[in-house]
């Protein structure tokens, strides 16, 4: 099996709140995606989701990702997509850096190494582990009663894991925190991210303001060594995000005892296949993990799944699906949200089909 083309497809997903909004006064209402299409020689079609949460997040930009297709994609017509790690190794010899780049093209090549076996994705990363998947909530930065208000809402959705968008002026996201830990149950689990909003004097301020609620602390700062800082004055469970891009920085974090929960992006660390990776370095680790992508649709929704329904359950600290966030479903079969929990597919690859009528033309073709 060769492939033989590589399509791009720009879509936009609106949000159904009109806008995210996180520290710094960073905001997005519209997303920008890139779908990829991957097609080969015996006829299967494997398909693949990009989306930088804008482009002041990572080092990533939507525009990016058609770039980069432009340049990486002629050095992978005639490979055989199966064959992931040595296609992984072909695109780290063609383009130096720029995960976010590849990670639509290797998960494309799952699609296809599923649906050629005859396999959910799932079951070739390892196995199902349970029936569903546990999904968490991203809130919005607003102010503190608007935030509560919200999670009230969605908890009356089926929601019990709450991400808090915080990261900003240091009173105000102690406001945040304690109004919507006051909103849920005990069994719920809340946590205040800050996406590397806070310096490190605000946010030695919260942790220490916040001390007797039951709040988990994601990436602070922007610097791996003050959110080590902040890890060391703190007993609240401690999350880092943004820093963990390598395998190398996974374990200079377990080595530092950094934290207690990674978050593993797939387009942050290139893909399926260096995900899994990752993945099965925290079980043998026991770090537990929040498996998700920047963000995305459909696709995107469906890779997170299969990444997450094939890790053990007790390492599985959270998921999320992004489909439920945007108005525009740009493929059938995709996972669905019921009562707070998401299924990986069981049908071969990755179980979806994506509409040719919201997609429209390619905006880049590769042969």
């Amino acid at each position: 099996m060769k492939i033989t083309r590589i399509l791009a497809y720009r879509v936009e997903l609106p949000l159904h709140e009109g806008s995210y909004k996180w520290s710094g006064g960073k905001s997005v209402s519209v997303f920008d995606s890139t779908i990829v299409r991957v097609e080969t020689d015996v006829g299967l079609v494997g398909h693949g989701e990009v989306c930088p949460l804008g482009p002041f997040y990572l080092p990533a930009y939507a525009e990016g990702v058609r770039a980069g297709l432009r340049e990486l994609g002629p050095h992978l017509i005639g490979w055989d997509p199966r064959e992931l790690a040595k296609l992984n190794h072909r695109m780290d010899a063609a383009l130096k850096g720029h995960p976010y780049v590849k990670s639509g093209v290797d998960i494309a090549c799952w699609d296809i190494l599923g649906q050629a076996s005859g396999l959910p994705v799932c079951v070739l990363m390892g196995g199902r582990f349970g029936e569903n998947v546990r999904l968490y909530r991203a809130i919005s930065q607003e102010e503190p009663e608007v935030m509560a208000k919200k999670v009230a809402g969605y908890r009356a959705a089926g929601y019990t894991r709450f991400q808090l968008k915080v990261g900003g002026d240091p009173d105000m996201d102690i406001a945040r925190i304690r109004a919507v830990r006051a909103m849920i149950q005990t069994t719920d689990r809340l946590v205040a991210d800050a996406n590397t909003g806070w310096t490190q004097h605000e946010a030695m301020r919260v942790v220490r303001a916040v001390r007797d609620v039951d709040v988990y602390i994601e990436q602070p700062c922007l610097t791996y060594e003050e959110c080590l800082a902040v890890r060391r004055h703190t007993d609240h469970p401690f999350v880092l995000d943004e820093n963990v891009d390598s395998l190398d920085m996974l374990l200079r974090a377990k080595a530092d005892l950094a934290m207690d929960v990674v978050n593993l992006k797939i387009s942050k660390l290139g893909g399926l296949t260096k995900t899994k990776q990752a993945r099965d370095l925290c079980v043998s680790m026991g770090i537990a993990m929040t498996l998700e992508d920047s963000w995305g649709g459909d696709v995107t929704t469906a890779a997170i799944a299969h990444l997450a329904h094939s890790t053990p359950e007790e390492f599985r600290f959270t998921s999320t699906d992004f489909n439920s966030y945007v108005t525009v479903s740009t493929a059938e079969g995709a996972p669905q949200r019921v009562n707070g929990f998401m299924s990986a597919s069981t049908a071969p690859g990755l179980g979806i089909q994506p509409k040719p009528a919201v997609l429209g033309p390619p905006v880049l073709e590769i042969s």
